[in-house]
């Protein structure tokens, strides 16, 4: 005869519960991680425009057009980050390049994820200044 109260294991209807659940969060890691991915891309691009020698001295149209084609090699999409978002701050004989923005992804039916994502780095002293 069968002893029940020596069985070990997961029965079928919790090994679903538990597929379902991990089934879940894989689901949020595949909409959150491009998403994070991309922002890595931007700050990339903000060091590699701080690196840039007299990047302190650029004007604010200079350094869009620079981020636009450090973007286009990080593979950050062109609608994430408008013109708008860059900000360029000087203050006394500092510069300080921000970008500010939110990206929205679609989750499931009317349910977005949205990330906001805000980065400054200062463009004073570096890159041979």
């Amino acid at each position: 005869m069968y002893d029940r109260s020596r069985a070990k294991g997961i029965t079928l209807i919790g090994f679903a519960i538990v597929l379902g659940v991990l089934g879940f969060f894989a689901y949020v890691a595949m909409r959150l991680i491009p998403m994070y991915t991309e922002y890595f891309g931007v700050v990339k691009a903000m060091e590699q425009v701080r690196q840039e020698p007299g990047a302190s001295q650029k004007s604010l149209a200079e350094i869009r057009a620079s981020l636009n084609v450090k973007f286009d090699t990080q593979y950050v999409d062109d609608a994430t980050v408008p013109p708008s978002a860059i900000q360029l701050e000087r203050q006394g004989g500092s510069s300080t390049l921000r970008i500010t923005y939110e990206k929205r992804v679609p989750f499931m039916y009317n349910i977005d994820l949205i990330g906001k994502f805000d980065k400054s780095v200062s463009l004073s002293g570096a890159g041979g200044d």
